[in-house]
C-alpha cells in the first residue's frame, strides 16, 4: 500500500466508481493556551534498561508548540530528550525542576503523577 492510501479512514475497498474516500487529516487541532493545558510528569524506567526519564504527558496541540516547548525544557534541565507523539521525554529524574518551570511559565494545571 502507498504512503498516499495510508491514511484513508473506514473503507479497504468500495465497487463504487464514484465513491470518494474519507482521508484522515492528521493532527491539525489548535494548541490549547497555556493556562488550560493539563499536563502530568511522569517518572519512567519501562523499556528503558532500568534508565530514568521524565515524562511529560498531556499536551493538546500542534507538534510544533511541543517541540518548542520539549527543546525549551531540555535547555532549562540541561539534558538531552525527544518529542513523540506530544509526549515531552527528558533523560533522568528532572520532575521538580520541570514542574517549577512549568508553573512559572503559565501552565497553572500541571500536576506530578505517578508514585
Amino acid at each position: 500500500m502507498s504512503k498516499k492510501e495510508k491514511n484513508r479512514v473506514g473503507v479497504v475497498y468500495s465497487t463504487n466508481p464514484d465513491f470518494q474516500y474519507e482521508m484522515d487529516q492528521g493532527e491539525q487541532s489548535e494548541t490549547l493556551i497555556p493556562s488550560k493545558q493539563v499536563l502530568r510528569i511522569h517518572l519512567d524506567r519501562k523499556q528503558r534498561k532500568g534508565k530514568e526519564v521524565t515524562l511529560i504527558l498531556g499536551f493538546v496541540g500542534q507538534s510544533q508548540d511541543c517541540e518548542a516547548l520539549g527543546k525549551t525544557l531540555k535547555q532549562k534541565c540541561g539534558v538531552g530528550g525527544a518529542v513523540k507523539d506530544n509526549e515531552i521525554i527528558l533523560q533522568g529524574d528532572h520532575r521538580t525542576k520541570v514542574l517549577a518551570f512549568l508553573l512559572s511559565a503559565d501552565y497553572k494545571l500541571t500536576k506530578i503523577s505517578g508514585g
